[in-house]
């Protein structure tokens, strides 16, 4: 008889092992000495030893499906417990119990992490049917039409849900998709009519434009050419492979109107020019009598220099306000020096002008107590219709009083 601290072969060749619940009968040995038969069920026994710990890298190290893990734990663990190897096998025992309740832990940890990503997967396509139902009334054509595309791609890079969920959000994704899509078809279906009927307009404003080009009234046809093209921006774009032609003959027309008159206009610009610098030189020659010393020699020689004006023709419109502000300053300071000797010589003037200021200081102050009345009353229409004209009233005191004060007082 042979034996080991895990097993022993008996007299008839028996083959037992030694456990917790005593010795198991491992296998019959009969082609060789007991100490072979030993050294085969013990070889057995190792060859578990190598599969268990092959087994656990397996489920430690690679994604190894709990499926297939318990598949393979079953088989070494009726291995085990059929006892056919001689050695620890309570010890290989309790690493495939540990084993089995590590791929469990497993199992419950992919299937949370497996209701998590379900539950992420159900809150993005929530989010993408959210979005697509919004965009669906967008009228950013374009970009809502490129955003939904990319919803679509979106959408098919995420795990499908349960099949009554993922149908509810498909069919809510795809509704707005299409309500878009038809909207969409709709607004373009009206810009094309609307093009249509543009290009119509245009044609029409074309033919009157290149009919104007060869007109010479400046004036009235510069004046319609400005219409034309306010109805132009008004009638909208018209298809375009038609809106760029209409454009360039429309302002093609335009243009041999406006050069035509630029070159008449150029002739008279040269003409008023020259003209600028003769009123110039008389508005110079009409400064020089101010300050008046002598006024009627003065007043004779600003008629002699204005009927001098007079005969000159136009002069550049953007320069014509400051040559004949000049002389109208010369006339004024003439007719200053008038009413300075008039009223010099003239001592009823005085009475007079004491007595306009005495009948516009009256009218001035009946209307302050009319208006002091309608305020009172409360009919503040009148009372400011009142006040307006007090304004104009209290304006000519004012100047009368000021020409009394030049009298003396």
């Amino acid at each position: 008889m042979s034996s080991d601290p895990w097993g022993r072969v008996d007299e008839t060749g028996t083959v037992y092992v030694r456990t917790a619940d005593g010795e198991k009968v491992v296998g019959s040995w009969q082609a060789g000495t007991p100490e072979e038969a030993l050294a085969y069920f013990e070889r057995k026994y190792e060859g578990l030893v190598v599969e268990i710990g092959l087994l656990e890298r397996r489920v430690k190290t690679t994604d190894l499906s709990a499926k297939d893990a318990t598949t393979a734990i079953e088989h070494l663990r009726q291995q085990v417990d059929e006892h056919h190897a001689v050695g620890d096998l309570a010890t290989l025992a309790k690493r495939l119990d540990a084993l089995a309740e590590t791929v469990e832990s497993r199992r419950e940890e992919r299937k949370a992490q497996k209701a998590k990503q379900a539950d992420e997967a159900k809150s993005a396509k929530e989010a993408l049917v959210a979005e697509a139902e919004e965009l669906a009334q967008s009228e950013q054509w374009r970009a809502a039409g490129e955003r939904l595309r990319a919803l679509v791609d979106t959408w098919k890079g995420l795990p499908r849900l349960d099949r009554k969920s993922d149908d509810e959000l498909w069919h809510r994704f795809s509704h707005a998709r299409s309500a878009f899509s038809k909207r969409r078809k709709a607004h373009f279906a009206t810009l094309d009519a609307q093009r249509e009927e543009a290009r119509k307009t245009k044609e029409k404003l074309v033919a009157e434009a290149e009919a104007l080009s060869s007109s010479t009234d400046w004036g009235a046809t510069a004046a319609r050419y400005r219409e034309l093209m306010a109805d132009w921006k008004a009638a909208g774009r018209a298809q375009r492979e038609h809106e760029d032609d209409l454009w360039n003959r429309f302002r093609g027309a335009q243009d041999v109107f406006f050069a035509a008159r630029s070159e008449v206009f150029a002739e008279r610009d040269a003409e008023q020019i020259e003209n600028l610098k003769l009123k110039e030189e008389l508005a110079a020659e009409a400064e020089k009598l101010v300050p008046v010393t002598d006024l009627k020699a003065a007043r004779a020689a600003f008629r002699a220099v204005n009927e001098r004006w007079e005969a000159i023709g136009h002069v550049p419109r953007d320069a014509r306000s400051k040559v004949e502000g000049r002389m109208h300053a010369v006339e004024r300071a003439l007719q200053e020096a008038e009413e300075s000797e008039w009223r010099r010589t003239n001592p009823e003037a005085r009475a007079r002008a004491a007595g306009l200021t005495g009948q516009l200081q009256d009218a001035v102050d009946k209307l302050q107590k009319q208006i002091d009345a309608a305020r009172s009353a409360g009919n503040d229409a009148k009372a400011d219709k009142l006040a307006k004209e007090l304004e104009g009233r209290q304006a000519l005191l004012d100047q009368a009083l000021k020409g009394l004060e030049e009298f003396g007082g």
